[in-house]
């Protein structure tokens, strides 16, 4: 499946940081002399997937943020190491109960259709988020216990928590949390998953499902986060997403120069691009969710954790991933990457390949029999293992290592059986929690992404779409991603973390299996793309050299 920036991502296509260069790092044509930018001209990029709904508070894929973020700022704005920094504010103070957030505004900021940046506008944005009626799930999962928003003055504005929630600001860095035009949201849903209108660098001129979308840039804008590389409008004169989900299309216009830069180079392609002098490499390794498996803990097959480890232990994923992706992707052993503050490289030799020990817990879980066709069976009924998979909406080879899991697993007695369902199928199968195994990646920009993917409140129900998805009940994990959220000390939450980590693994709540580095195709002639907390490429830096 995509990447789940919520588990609806699956929809799309899962959704979130302390981000890091992996691997290949900038390409020379970033880092040599160049000479001065040069304004004017267009970049034209290709990507893999689109969005669904361009309305990053309301949408459930992560995929919406990449497409937003050229026209939508935020109020704060996150670094490599996990730092805030002024955007759209410029200053703000955490109460003493850390219930509180008092964000003073810039004054000199304004919505590209005319419209006032305003304590009011913010309002109106963060209600937009809550409102029932947006039916937001990806937002708002990540709003935690908000309260309200009270506006002080026309240039400050508190938002207020139940408890203490100390990930907010990370998630307010993001793109689905940017800031719209007061107007634009005023025109619905229907309007708003087509056009969204904010105080970015680029303006949307349309997006055409299927094809893509064009920006041209925002003459005034002169407010950008602190970190650019320049301020006042973009260099860019016209920016260009184009959809080309085919892998070997989009290379292809790489490589023949029809495109400037494109998402997802296929693994099998990355040396070939490298060896190009044309071309490079950069990649970006995601924080967050890694691409994992969630077994169904509560019900099915997978309820009885001796079942589980014998799943996670008796296929070797990490020469599966290795095979398949040429070495570019990691072999996952935590449910978070290795980018996400309070990572715990203590995960990767907590649990280990072990076909005979796999074997020998299937044996204890009373799985003793064999069919006539080589799977396990008890009291006469199969092992069967139901996994319904969005096949349309795979990215990076997800169907092939799919199929690859479900060799391995029939190896071990498993009957892995794919129902290939669309978005719409999907959504009641989770909330019902008819499945056995769901896939799907969920970057954050915060080790608070163990809280959407383990805590107990946001196991799916009929009334709230959360993502937890293994369906995993452990009050004492619970108890320590609480007391993350009432603490701001970086050490202390990493600390909290770890213990997470280490007990949904012991308990086999994930099956984790690669850690998602975002490879991004370049023209040698493409300079300054920068990236944004989930390790999406931004272009208000860039320029293309007319070299």
């Amino acid at each position: 499946m995509p990447s789940f920036r919520s588990p609806l991502a699956a929809l799309a296509i899962l959704p979130i940081l302390a981000l890091t260069a992996c691997g290949g790092g900038t390409p020379p044509a970033q880092t040599e002399t160049a000479g001065a930018p040069v304004k004017g001209g267009s970049l034209v990029f290709g990507v893999n997937t689109e969005p669904l709904n361009l309305d990053p508070h309301a949408s459930p894929q992560d995929v919406t943020g990449l497409f937003t973020r050229p026209a939508l700022d935020s109020l704060v704005a996150l670094d490599d190491q996990g730092g805030i920094h002024p955007w759209l504010a410029s200053s703000w103070e955490i109460s003493p109960d850390g219930r509180t957030y008092t964000f003073k505004l810039r004054q000199d900021v304004k919505f590209t259709d005319g419209g006032v940046f305003d304590a009011e506008a913010v309002k109106t944005n963060l209600d937009h988020i809550v409102d029932p009626k947006t039916k937001s799930q990806l937002a708002a999962a990540a709003f935690g216990p908000y309260e309200s928003t009270e506006v002080i003055d026309a240039q400050t504005v508190a938002v207020k928590f139940s408890k203490p929630y100390s990930p907010f600001l990370a998630a307010l860095a993001t793109a689905y949390f940017g800031i719209q035009s007061p107007k634009s949201l005023a025109e619905g849903p229907e309007a708003l998953a087509k056009k969204v209108v904010g105080t970015g660098p680029f303006i949307i001129d349309a997006f055409v499902p299927h094809q893509g979308i064009t920006y041209h840039r925002n003459p005034d804008y002169n407010w950008p986060p602190a970190g650019a590389k320049h301020t006042g409008p973009a260099y860019l004169e016209r920016l260009e997403f184009k959809i080309l989900t085919e892998d070997a299309v989009r290379l292809g216009a790489l490589t023949s120069g029809q495109i400037d830069a494109i998402a997802s180079v296929p693994p099998v392609n990355v040396k070939q691009v490298e060896a190009d002098p044309r071309l490079a490499i950069v990649r970006k390794q995601a924080p967050g969710g890694n691409y994992n498996y969630y077994p169904n803990t509560a019900s099915g097959v997978f309820a009885d954790q001796k079942v589980r480890q014998a799943f996670r232990d008796g296929i070797d994923f990490a020469t599966i991933v290795g095979k398949l992706y040429f070495g570019t992707f990691d072999p996952a052993y935590s449910p978070i990457s290795p980018a996400t503050h309070g990572y715990d490289a203590a995960t990767e030799t907590q649990w280990r390949h072990d076909p005979t020990g796999a074997a020998r817990l299937l044996d204890e879980a009373g799985w003793t029999g064999k069919d006539a066709e080589g799977y396990r069976t008890k009291d006469g009924k199969r092992l069967t293992v139901r996994w319904p998979f969005l096949k349309s909406f795979a990215r990076e080879q997800r169907g092939t290592l799919a199929e690859q899991v479900q060799a391995e697993a029939k190896k071990l007695g498993f009957d892995v059986v794919f129902t290939d369902v669309t978005p719409t199928d999907f959504a009641p199968k989770a909330i019902a929690g008819d499945y056995d195994l769901i896939d799907f990646s969920w970057q954050r920009a915060d080790g608070d992404a163990l809280r959407a993917l383990f805590a107990i409140s946001n196991i799916p129900s009929a009334s709230f779409f959360g993502q937890n998805l293994a369906r995993y009940k452990n009050t004492e994990v619970d108890g320590w991603l609480s007391d993350a959220l009432a603490t701001t000390d970086l050490a202390d939450r990493a600390a909290l973390y770890a213990k997470v980590q280490q007990q949904v693994n012991t308990d086999v709540a994930v099956f984790p299996v690669y850690v998602f580095n975002y490879l991004l195709g370049v023209s040698k002639n493409v300079r300054d793309i920068a990236w944004e907390p989930q390790a999406y490429p931004t272009f208000y830096d860039a320029w293309v050299s007319k070299a």
